[in-house]
């Protein structure tokens, strides 16, 4: 294709890409070397009855024009970065020091609030997406070999968990594991417990983040697969019978590599959805338990003290991104390579 043709056609795409996505993240990033004002504070001479006292007390005025005139905050270069809320590189460092071995240092580390989450959204990210690639396609076989006249009812049933809200589907999933609910409830029963409680337990809590995570985002890989699987060639297929294949070989052999491209699609984009995992947390109250790096941008924005952190929630956005570009680097580097060896 000439040069001028490729230009012409791709321009509209990149021009939308440079306005819609590198110029917001790189606001996002300059934001991120920015924190806010400290409240101006300016000595006063208090007199009263019994004499004069020097006092310091807060100027609002001074504060809201030093507010106005510098919006972006007060420039703090990468120390938002290096913080105890974010990378806390010198309380990793005091945890190396001072540790008496590997379980002390992971206990001290997991502590810190942007390692405890990244440790539940990377238990989340790597449980959720094959579980959920794995289940969508036993799903979607299952689904194509059953008459016809029953496969729209099951689709639609099938479908229901990715058509419900993510947010009310996780609170209905809530009210349903609560003490009174009726999985609660079971469980107390079965087990002869009547203290147990899945949202008492950070295991538990976990444990039910996660299976609601492969409920609801399984339906997507189901569809994916279960298109891709119209498209596999039928008579390779009558080819593989006649050999004699047994109906697992020709999954094996024949499917499960025609469908690969569409699994390297729904791996990318499930990594990418599982690595932001935010709506069931808020939909389950679990934040006691569980946090991710998604909440702690909303905790940070939601100013629970009336100051909202827009420094503190900018860097953790650059650091979600960096960490979602790493973990899909493999999977574009793997299918670069293959398409290459391919060419």
């Amino acid at each position: 294709m000439p040069h001028r043709t490729f230009i012409s056609f791709i321009w509209p795409s990149a021009l939308a890409m440079i306005l819609f996505i590198a110029l917001p993240i790189m606001s996002v990033g300059m934001q991120s070397m920015f924190i806010s004002h400290e409240q101006v504070i300016e000595t006063v001479e208090n007199c009263g009855p019994f004499g004069c006292k020097t006092v310091e007390v807060v100027n609002p005025e001074a504060t809201a024009q030093l507010r106005a005139d510098e919006p972006l905050g007060r420039f703090n270069g990468l120390g938002t970065y290096t913080n105890r809320n974010h990378l806390a590189f010198d309380e990793i460092g005091l945890a190396l020091a001072e540790a008496t071995g590997p379980a002390d240092f992971l206990g001290r580390v997991l502590n810190l609030p942007f390692y405890k989450a990244l440790a539940f959204t990377l238990t989340y990210t790597f449980i959720v997406t094959p579980l959920v690639i794995i289940l969508g396609f036993v799903i979607a076989l299952a689904v194509n070999r059953i008459p016809g006249m029953f496969k729209g009812p099951t689709i639609f049933f099938s479908l229901l968990p990715m058509i419900v809200t993510p947010l009310i589907g996780s609170l209905v999933l809530f009210w349903m594991i609560d003490s009174k609910g009726i999985i609660g409830a079971t469980l107390q029963l079965l087990f002869d417990n009547p203290d147990l409680s899945l949202k008492a337990s950070t295991t538990l809590t976990w444990l039910t983040l996660i299976v609601y995570g492969i409920w609801h985002s399984a339906p997507f890989a189901f569809v994916v697969f279960y298109a891709g699987l119209q498209t596999v060639p039928q008579d390779t297929l009558e080819s593989a019978m006649i050999d004699g294949a047994s109906r697992w070989q020709r999954v094996r052999h024949v499917v499960i590599p025609h469908l690969m491209p569409l699994a390297v699609f729904v791996t990318l984009i499930q990594l990418m959805d599982n690595f932001r995992v935010f709506e069931p947390i808020i939909g389950f109250n679990a934040q006691a338990n569980a946090t991710s790096l998604s909440w702690i941008i909303y905790n940070d924005l939601r100013g629970s003290d009336g100051a909202m952190l827009f420094g503190s929630a900018a860097a953790t956005s650059m650091l979600t991104i960096i960490g979602v570009c790493i973990l899909l680097a493999p999977v574009v580097l793997r299918t670069w390579r293959a398409n290459r060896r391919a060419a």
